[in-house]
């Protein structure tokens, strides 16, 4: 059971200083997955319920320190337990369709295969433990491009690639998290 959590609820914050990256800026969301049907009602959708269930629940965190430094933490409960996940930032916003969200986030953004990987993208792979929860976290020496990190996908294998299972929009932004 989880306790202390509200679903759909986005805390941001501007550190002192103000400004996203300079002053520094966090933010955490969280919500239950939902399916495709509820697109455009739920911000986060499971696309396939064997890996992702109906009410596995997610959160996303972003805390971006002075400086541009990022860190990006991932939680999540319900999930398969035993399966391990890949997850990655993605560009747009999630839809009915898991080919909505688009393509990973890139810090530098290139067709070039090398270019994928954790050190350009973020990267929150993990396994889910005995009981479905699961947490991972990356931190970057960068920060997001406004407007181009809008979702959080859940892919069925670790790495670059695989099925999408499941997508949360996320507001990475500060503009997005605060209305």
């Amino acid at each position: 059971m989880l306790t202390g959590i509200c679903a759909g609820a986005v805390a941001a914050a501007l550190l002192a200083g103000g400004g996203d990256g300079a002053g520094g800026y966090a933010m955490r969301t969280d919500a239950w997955f939902a399916p495709p049907a509820a697109a455009g009602r739920s911000p986060a959708l499971t696309y396939d319920p064997a890996l992702v269930p109906v009410g596995a629940w997610i959160e996303v965190g972003r805390r971006t320190a002075r400086g541009g430094a990022t860190t990006v933490r991932l939680r999540v409960a319900g999930m398969r337990p035993g399966h391990t996940y890949g997850v990655h930032v993605h560009r747009e916003p999630c839809g009915a369709d898991p080919q909505a969200a688009g393509g990973h986030y890139q810090h530098r953004p290139s067709d070039d295969p090398h270019h994928v990987g954790p050190h350009n993208e973020v990267w929150l792979d993990f396994t889910a433990d005995r009981h479905g929860r699961g947490a991972a976290s990356a931190r970057h020496p960068w920060g997001f491009r406004r407007g181009e990190a809008s979702s959080v996908v859940v892919h069925d294998v670790p790495g670059g690639a695989g099925a999408r299972v499941a997508c949360f929009t996320v507001p990475f932004d500060r503009a997005a998290a605060s209305g």
